[in-house]
Parts: C-alpha cells; structure tokens; sequence
C-alpha cells in the first residue's frame, strides 16, 4: 500500500496551518493519525564546521540524501498495538525494544521506530539554536525551574515523589519543545527514557547501523543483524570484532567509575555493575581520538559546557539505546542523556518511545 502525505483533510489543514507547515499530520495503513514535526534537511558544517561537512547522517538513508525527515511531535500512545504520535496522552510505557519496535514498525513502509541518528540531529539542532529544551525531571515538572509543570497521568500534584509521574504527552510550556515553540518536538528531556534504533554497544563495543539506514523499512535490529558495524579512531567502519575498534572502558574497577573511550575493555561489568559521567565529561584514553561520527551520533561530547545529560554503561553483554531521562532524574536528563545499561527485554514504567517517519 503507498503512503499519501499530501491528500488534504481537515485535521492536516488544521494542524499545519496552526505551526506555519512545521508540523503535520501523517496516516498509517490502518487509517490512525500521527502529530508529526518535519526536521529539514541541515549540513553538518551548519553546526559546527569542525564536525564536517555535508547533510547530517540522519537525513542518509541507504545511500540516498532525505530533504527531510519526520519525528512524533509526541511520545507514543499505543492503540490497536500501532504507536500514535498524539497530544494529552499518558506515554507508552514498560515496553521492551523489540515490542516497541514493533508497534512503529506495523504502521507501514516509511514508518519506524525514533533512531539514534534522528534524535541526535535534533538534539545539535537544539544545541546549535540555543532552545535546549527543559522538560518532566522532577515528578511533573522541571527540577530547576520548578514552576514549569506538566498534567501528570496519575492526578498526583508536580513535585509529589510518589507513584508513576509521567506528564501527558506535550502538557508542558513550550521550554519542553525542542525549538522553544509550540511547533517543536515536546519531550525530549525527561518524562520517559525512549528506546532509540540504530546504535548498541556488545561487550563495550560501540556498534551503529550506518548513516540513518536504521530508519529503513524493515531494517534487522536484532541482535544477530548483519547491518551493524564497528567503528575505527578515524571513524571508518569495519566489521564487528576487527581489532582496536572503539569500545567503552571503565576507569574503576569491574566495570565502574567514569566511561572512558578506548579501543580495548580492560574493566568489564560484572552484569550489575556500571559506568556513569555527565555526557560534557565523557573522555578518551590516552592516546585514543574520538571521532567527529560519534560526536555527530551524541555518543561523545562536541561541547563540554553542556550542562545537562549523563550517559550510562554496563560494558558485558548486548545492551541497547535509550536517551533523554525519565521523571525523575533531575539534572541527569537532557536532550544527550544515554543509557547504553539495559538489555533489549528491559521494561520499566520510566521507558517509552516514538514513532518517526522517511520516505
């Protein structure tokens, strides 16, 4: 069945004319809408000159540049198990990688669970433009501008640190949109940690699937899918196991202390142990670069001013992307949050998602 983006109706009217064209309503193969922001093509030197050049790698997709890509204004609600881009829900929760994949994926070609790829391109958008967005970090409303509130799904009043307190999807100000206005993306920081396609780490190696082939119509996330790929200090990538690939370390023993970029794991998690720094102070071994694919990818810092957003490791085993933070981690959420703890069957009430689309 083809996808149709621009047959006219009354609710994509509405929707587009209320945010200038920046947001839009899009329909799966069953007929559900979705509130969908689009992101225009960037270059990576409109960033930062020092990153590269050309389109970002979130507009690649299997080798062919996008003029834009299309990601949930919202987190996603689930009805009929399809995953819905929609404002003054109570956000999907405790809901493992492949489930949530799951939901994106059966709404049709082009439609695809949120990637790692995408979001960092909307978080440098964010960096680059000054408009980092606040968000739900302290039980319904932001822990240091606590004024700014959000409706929160169990009643309970913002600040309460009791029971479940996610905010329904967008009910913030618009500090909690990535743009800083009511067309931007709501909920990147905080409310729930979302599972991201595209970027794993196995036994502390750092894997991606390349450019944003993540977003591809039935693109293989599983754990034995031959798309993933290594990455060497010069950002070539290689097959997975190649020698000196780029791994995460630890600076304290078994798999503890800070996450320190390096081409071997000489500290290993033991499984419950790991690894935390805010993302700003994430740091290589002596001796090893990091290349400008995983600045561009948020997996190690362009910035080291950036304030918020800590990153998260257990080096052993498969353990998949989740990004921005939950309810209630305070300073530790932000648009370059990472957890890289959990394995894909992780399910916890702090644990969301969203639907992205590409043509």
């Amino acid at each position: 069945m083809s996808i149709i983006i621009s047959a006219p109706d009354a609710l994509r009217q509405s929707v587009e004319a209320a945010s200038g064209g920046q947001n839009t309503v899009l329909y799966d193969v069953a007929g559900y809408p979705s509130v969908m922001c689009v992101v225009p093509r960037f270059n990576i030197e409109d960033i930062d000159p020092a990153l590269g050049s050309g389109a970002h790698p979130a507009f690649i997709v299997n080798g062919v540049a996008r003029s834009e890509i299309f990601v949930g204004k919202y987190l996603a609600s689930v009805h009929d198990n399809h995953a819905l881009s929609l404002p003054g829900q109570d956000p999907a929760a405790s809901i493992n990688f492949d489930t949530a994949d799951a939901r994106c994926s059966i709404k049709g070609p082009g439609w695809h669970m949120m990637t790692n790829a995408e979001w960092s391109a909307v978080a440098l958008w964010s960096w680059k433009n000054g408009t980092m967005p606040r968000g739900n970090t302290y039980f319904g409303r932001d822990y240091d501008q606590k004024y700014e509130t959000g409706r929160r799904q169990d009643g309970a009043a913002p600040g309460d640190a009791t029971g479940s307190a996610r905010t329904l999807t967008g009910s913030g100000p618009v500090s909690w949109l990535h743009d800083g206005s009511p067309a931007g993306i709501a909920d990147l920081t905080g409310n729930v940690w979302e599972w991201q396609r595209g970027l794993r780490l196995v036994d502390g190696e750092i894997q991606i699937i390349p450019d944003n082939d993540a977003a591809a119509t039935n693109a293989d996330h599983s754990a034995t899918s031959a798309l993933w790929r290594a990455i060497l200090q010069d950002g070539t990538l290689v097959a997975p196991g190649t020698a000196d690939t780029l791994k995460w370390d630890a600076t304290g023993a078994t798999g503890t202390g800070s996450p320190q970029l390096a081409t071997a794991v000489t500290s290993q998690s033991d499984g419950s142990t790991y690894m935390f720094a805010m993302y700003k102070d994430l740091g290589a071994a002596s001796g090893v670069t990091a290349p400008n694919l995983l600045k561009l990818l948020g997996a190690f810092p362009h910035d080291t001013t950036i304030e918020r957003g800590r990153v998260y490791v257990r080096n052993i085993g498969e353990r998949l992307p989740l990004r921005g933070g939950n309810w209630g981690n305070g300073g530790d959420a932000g648009v370059f949050a990472l957890s890289l703890s959990g394995p894909r069957s992780r399910v916890d009430a702090g644990i969301g998602f969203r639907p992205a689309f590409v043509i």
